[in-house]
């Protein structure tokens, strides 16, 4: 994509977590918010209003808002199922995409992004915003210099009670179609066995369970090369500490907040266990946007933190843990 000073946004969608995303990219000195779309006039108007978006650039279809010559880069928060549809739209629209998580809903899903991606050339990347916080960066640069050893096993929970939304007409959550929670969090859960666990996998064992038509609960062991393991637990009826934690052959690192990390103990074998605390720049959104907005300015066609593969083997996954439940 060429490069460019000031990224110019349009959002498609005008739900909850776009209007948390706006009040974030207003942070952002390189970024300007140009265009809403969404499906409902009042919405669609109010957001408009708060978020200063001019009238003549709320739209009530997706499609004109991916016309419009203003937008450089869109923000994709529509429901789960949608994503795979309008994220091929906007890529051959020429405009650069970042998708709210899971990008797809399949690992062909991803792969058909992708290949879109790679063949207009338009930046694509996936918003694992547990990828972006600061802590990230020092807990993998830890990991690197060997401070817990050899990685064998990670183990990753994020469950809450949300049982509501499960049973809110008006939630994406209680759309079969989104996929329930194995796709709202546990995309997350499966963002970090890839990151920690490279090679080919396989599920060992899966319990589930249901609300409904909805999946409320998965815990899943997977194996990956060389016989290291990773366990994926996600929940919407219960809440349990929502943790990562990183087993090596020298020690182990146990992070908070899972999708969104600002604290980690790392125990060293044979060391007093370190606290290391790294706060958020502005909120947990701002770090993949300012990643995002950087990549559009550079010209870049893929992020490093979060490429195009990582999105597919994220996508296969859920795939295998979905086949196993």
């Amino acid at each position: 994509m060429a490069k460019t000073d000031t990224v110019r946004w349009g959002i498609l969608g005008a739900g909850t977590i776009a209007h948390r995303f706006a009040a974030s990219l207003a942070h952002e000195p390189g970024s300007r918010l140009v265009a809403i779309s969404g499906r409902t006039p009042a919405h669609v108007q109010a957001f408009a209003d708060e978020f200063g978006v001019p009238a003549t650039s709320a739209y009530l279809s997706h499609e004109d808002l991916l016309a419009d010559p203003e937008v450089d880069a869109v923000y994709l928060s529509l429901p789960h199922n949608l994503h795979h549809e309008w994220a091929v739209r906007a890529l051959r629209a020429g405009k650069a995409v970042l998708c709210e998580k899971p990008a797809a809903m399949t690992a062909a899903e991803a792969a058909d992004i992708a290949a879109v991606a790679h063949e207009t050339g338009a930046l694509f990347m996936e918003a694992q915003k547990s990828r972006f916080v600061p802590l990230y960066a020092e807990v993998m640069d830890l990991i690197a210099r060997g401070a817990v050893g050899e990685v064998m096993t990670v183990e990753t929970s994020l469950c809450n009670e949300m049982s509501a939304a499960i049973r809110d007409p008006h939630s994406y959550m209680s759309d079969p179609a989104c996929g329930g929670v194995l796709y709202d969090c546990g995309t997350y859960c499966a963002s970090w066995l890839d990151a920690l666990l490279p090679g080919d996998f396989t599920v060992r064992r899966c319990t589930s369970r249901s609300i409904g038509e909805i999946n409320s609960f998965a815990d899943a062991e997977l194996v990956f090369a060389g016989g290291k393991t990773g366990w994926l637990q996600c929940a919407a009826d219960e809440r349990r500490p929502r943790q990562v934690t990183i087993i090596g052959t020298g020690g182990r690192l146990t992070l908070d907040e899972l999708h969104r990390s600002q604290h980690a103990v790392l125990h060293e074998d044979g060391q007093v266990p370190l606290a290391i605390d790294t706060p958020y720049v502005v909120d947990d959104f701002y770090g993949e946007i300012a990643h995002f907005a950087g990549l559009v300015r550079a010209g870049a066609a893929e992020s490093p933190v979060m490429p195009l593969a990582a999105t597919v083997r994220v996508a296969q996954m859920l795939d295998a843990v979905r086949a196993a439940l």
